[in-house]
């Protein structure tokens, strides 16, 4: 084991980003961009090897200079872009600011009025984004929701935040571990797996120990409320096992592992499945999922979007839906017509929804016009076939052998060596709507996330983050310049959050960040010794 520690003119792949403040600027205090490397920043990382080829860093950030403390901030209406009903965000209008903050000091209050600036994504507006109003620096969330409880009563619509999660002020701890897999000398295999049922739920760690796995990581989004299908189904396109096992929604960040995981690449993906019976065809738009709901929605005719849309479930009126035997779960019921097809396509039973695949059978579930398509055109014995493609950024098409796996998330981080963060593009923010995405991507989080660096092998990265052993995480554009420090030249982000967690042989060695412990989650990355 090796032990190091390193301070900022050394730091190498420990970066951790502020922003200067230059100073007011017409009464507001404007942030420069691009953020900068925080002073007084250390780091500290212990080394072990795991396996041939399989390395694993485990290191803490700390700046000195940072104190955060808990305040208040107060929120700007603002109009949601695809419902219209009124929502809250962290920041408004210059004018809705400056008016804000001379009512609050009318109310007796002393506010703080900074301009924060939009991130460095790739396809959102340059310069300010909007302008944050808060009041006061508490050393305890309690004194400070004391003071929110006051100006709720002098009605504005406040939150308490802690301000170590901000982008425009240095973390003062991030606890980070990074698992570097060589392919040229690891003998062993790396895969994404859901075990043989998308609609299991387990923890890192768990599936890890089970499979005898030297590193895990938690993968992509899945469906966690039963109000948006069956937990633990994908949220995004994933493969397992050569097998295409739900669709992309939009064009997507999506890690393709092939070859055992020998082979690596990360792209944006879309999916275009089709079935077909006779001369007539008709757009499959979804693969194990409850048919009318579309989490992180991206598929055509949803509504109120058919754009990505991070967790946001979309509808759909007219929707066929494929099942396969990794749904072990009850099939949907409810109107609408399904047909069981064997292993030759043809349909052995019409009728309604419901029972559960059988082996060796896919089941094609309709609503709507998909309902009266399949009504017009499946009889018991004739063949319906489905055809399946996959797409990269490029255009062309990605074919999958039984080996090959693929994992999904959002967005994008860093492409062909650069920061390229199309947050936009991948749903995860909303230039029209500020309330949707600034605390998911614009704030420290826990984060996973997954690069590549020129030498082919394969980094797996966990951030802990909402003060789990006081780590307070990255936002995704401090996720994107910790992958390059590391070498990265392509990366994405993975489901974060309280999904975050490495384990190693079989073992949790972060920190999750759900009070309830590790969360069971729907698939994970799993890098795994050679069998004989």
């Amino acid at each position: 084991m090796q032990v190091g520690r390193i301070t900022r003119a050394g730091l190498g792949m420990a970066i951790a980003l502020a922003v200067a403040v230059p100073g007011p600027i017409s009464g507001v205090v404007a942030a420069d961009t691009p953020p900068i490397p925080a002073a007084g920043t250390t780091a500290e990382w212990t080394t072990r090897t795991v396996a041939p080829g399989v390395e694993v860093r485990t290191g803490t950030l700390r700046n000195a200079a940072a104190s955060p403390s808990w305040t208040v901030t107060v929120r700007a209406p603002v109009k949601a872009r695809f419902t219209g009903a009124r929502a809250w965000a962290a920041v408004g209008t210059e004018s809705w600011a400056s008016e804000t903050a001379d009512m609050l000091r009318t109310a007796g209050f002393e506010p703080a009025v900074r301009q924060i600036p939009w991130p460095d994504y790739s396809d959102t507006p340059g310069g300010p984004m909007g302008v944050r109003v808060r009041i006061g620096s508490y050393a305890t969330r309690n004194a400070a929701k004391s003071i929110a409880s006051q100006v709720t009563v002098a009605g504005f619509h406040p939150a308490v935040e802690w301000t170590g999660y901000d982008a425009d002020q240095p973390a003062d701890v991030r606890n980070i571990h990074v698992a570097v897999i060589d392919p040229r000398t690891f003998l062993g295999s790396i895969t994404a797996t859901h075990e043989g049922d998308v609609t299991d739920r387990r923890p890192t760690s768990s599936v890890a120990a089970t499979l005898g796995s030297l590193v895990g990581v938690n993968g992509g989004f899945f469906i966690t409320s039963d109000d948006d299908g069956v937990q633990g189904t994908p949220a995004g396109i994933g493969a397992y096992d050569g097998e295409l096992t739900s669709m992309a929604v939009g064009s997507r960040a999506a890690l393709i592992l092939t070859d055992g995981g020998r082979r690596s690449r990360i792209t944006d993906l879309t999916t275009t499945v089709t079935a077909r019976a006779g001369r007539s065809s008709y757009a499959v738009q979804g693969i194990n999922r409850t048919p009318g709901l579309v989490r992180d929605c991206g598929r055509t005719g949803g509504k109120p979007t058919e754009e990505p849309r991070q967790d946001v479930t979309c509808t759909e009126t007219d929707d066929l839906v494929r099942f396969t035997s990794e749904y072990v779960h009850a099939l949907p019921t409810g109107p609408g017509v399904q047909v069981v097809l064997n292993s030759r396509d043809r349909a052995v039973s019409i009728g309604r929804r419901g029972g559960a695949v059988p082996p060796d059978h896919t089941v094609l579930q309709g609503i709507g016009s998909a309902a009266d398509w399949l009504t017009a055109r499946a009889e018991v014995g004739r063949k319906i076939s489905v055809t399946e493609v996959i797409r990269d950024a490029d255009g062309r098409r990605v074919r999958l052998d039984a080996d090959d796996s693929i994992v999904s998330a959002a967005p994008t981080l860093v492409e062909d060596g650069r920061t390229h963060i199309d947050a936009a593009a991948e749903g995860v923010v909303d230039p029209v709507d500020l309330s949707f995405g600034y605390t998911w991507a614009n704030k420290r989080q826990p984060r996973t996330m997954a690069g590549i660096d020129r030498r082919g092998r394969l980094l797996l990265v966990t951030v802990d983050g909402r003060l789990s052993g006081g780590s307070e995480g990255f936002t995704l554009t401090e996720g994107a310049a910790f992958m390059r420090s590391l070498g990265a030249v392509q990366a994405l982000n993975l489901d974060g959050g309280g999904s975050t967690a490495m384990a190693v042989n079989g073992t949790l060695v972060n920190r999750p960040s759900d009070p309830t412990g590790e969360r069971p989650v729907g698939d994970t990355i799993q890098v795994l010794p050679r069998t004989p």
